[in-house]
């Protein structure tokens, strides 16, 4: 009965001690090999619709999921004082073929120049902005080979490449500073790093959570 309690105790033992192994090799290996983080999203650059001059809109012939197609009349505007030109600007065009992601303009309400009617994205370059910690920044280069996990696709891996590494960290832009002259509380900053998908997939949507693994070996 003894001898059996010892041989169980080596075998947990023995479970524990590989158990313990392993999980220090997979973590050994994930460290020498990647640069990981939860912190990303999917992304694409935002492109607005603005009215050339101030007057009424008439008149706006989207709706948001919409897609349109660069030049397209996307809307009318009331002119008071109409200029004979080629060009109608009373109308307002999409700069860029793409989806409607936001309508913000409201038929009769008066817009001006600058004013943000609609906004525009195209869902064929999308790519991956990742938070990466200052510490780890000196593993990443253009062009490394990245795995991608999307929350969205959870069962699904997709592939790209480092395009780019941010040039200053991400508190640099924060409106608010970071620390005041009589407190310090000393931060990891984080450095934004743009990852470009190896293929265009128009069903991801911008703003999703994304997982990243850079192979920095």
């Amino acid at each position: 009965m003894i001898e059996k309690r010892k041989k169980l105790i080596y075998l947990i033992i023995t479970v524990m001690v590989v158990a313990f192994a392993s999980i220090g090799v997979y973590y050994w290996y994930k460290n020498a090999y990647f640069v990981s983080t939860e912190d990303a999203k999917v992304m694409g650059d935002l492109v607005s619709v603005s009215p050339q001059i101030s007057g009424k809109l008439l008149e706006l012939n989207v709706e948001e999921g919409d897609t349109v197609i660069k030049d397209q009349i996307l809307g009318r505007q009331g002119v008071s004082n109409p200029q004979e030109t080629n060009i109608d600007p009373s109308v307002f065009r999409a700069p860029i073929s793409g989806i409607v992601i936001k309508k913000q303009g409201t038929v009769g309400e008066i817009v001006s120049p600058g004013q943000t009617i609609a906004m525009l994205i195209d869902p064929n370059k999308l790519y991956i902005t990742a938070n990466i910690e200052e510490t780890k920044l000196a593993n990443i280069k253009q062009g490394q080979k990245v795995d991608i996990t999307i929350d969205q696709f959870s069962n699904r891996t997709f592939s790209g490449k480092v395009k780019y590494v941010g040039q200053a960290s991400n508190s640099t832009f924060a409106l608010l500073p970071t620390s005041t002259s009589g407190t310090f509380t000393k931060v990891i900053q984080k450095i934004p790093v743009k990852i470009e998908f190896d293929k265009s997939d128009n069903t991801l949507l911008p703003g999703t959570n994304a997982i990243v693994n850079i192979h920095i070996k």
